[in-house]
């Protein structure tokens, strides 16, 4: 990474957060504290308000605007292709949602940057998709924001049917398709459910924050499995 590309990365960080250590500036950026407090000692001569201190943390003071947003064109491909596949395997408000981000993002590109937006030759087809899957998901992901239990009738991994009453937790794709990470009231353990084994789905009541049935403890699960 070129340094002035690094400095500009450090402003990011330190103005979307409160308070950001060197040693986390350093992780993040597979540098060493030593040159994070370089660069934070230079960005602060240049003008950018930098406050705090080495050992406690440091944050830019709110109200401070960077310039206007620079891309490399790998960075551009990155955005365009994620967008893409939002708009692909997400579901309707989020595929919505991330065409309007990337207009946003174009937008704020300078003029000489907005071609490469357009010149991305990486697509992510929608097709082949049955459009149930994203109202699916797009269901599932309010219940999930909502913390409200779903009734499932689903054919499990040996063909069987089964209805099942779960706390999703969370959406994991896999690329080529999702699963829902849940506690499941039927078994009274975590279970994993892959959205294309779904043949029914129901909203139900909501489901208590839970310790030991939250996503932490599920993934924690996961491993020990």
């Amino acid at each position: 990474m070129r340094r002035a590309d690094r400095l500009f990365q450090i402003a990011q960080y330190l103005r979307g957060r409160r308070l950001t250590t060197a040693r986390q500036l350093a992780d993040w950026l597979s540098v060493s504290e030593r040159t994070i407090y370089r660069d934070v000692r230079d960005l602060s001569l240049s003008g950018v308000p930098v406050e705090g201190e080495a050992g406690v943390g440091y944050r830019i003071k709110a109200g401070f605007d960077l310039q206007p947003l620079m891309f490399s064109p790998d960075e551009i491909d990155a955005l365009v292709i994620g967008m893409r596949m939002v708009q692909a395997w997400a579901g309707p408000q989020l595929a919505a949602s991330g065409a309007a981000a990337l207009a946003k993002i174009t937008l704020a590109l300078p003029q000489d940057k907005r071609d490469f937006v357009e010149a991305t030759p990486l697509f992510a087809p929608s097709f082949h998709i049955e459009p149930l899957h994203g109202e699916r998901l797009e269901a599932i992901r309010q219940a999930i924001a909502q913390r409200r239990k779903l009734q499932l009738d689903y054919t499990d991994a040996q063909n069987r049917d089964t209805q099942r009453t779960i706390w999703p937790l969370a959406l994991y794709f896999w690329g080529g398709g999702w699963s829902i990470a849940a506690w499941c009231e039927t078994r009274s353990d975590f279970r994993s459910f892959r959205l294309d084994r779904l043949r029914a789905m129901g909203h139900g009541a909501p489901y208590p924050d839970h310790s030991g049935r939250r996503l932490p403890d599920f993934v924690r699960a996961v491993k020990e499995s």
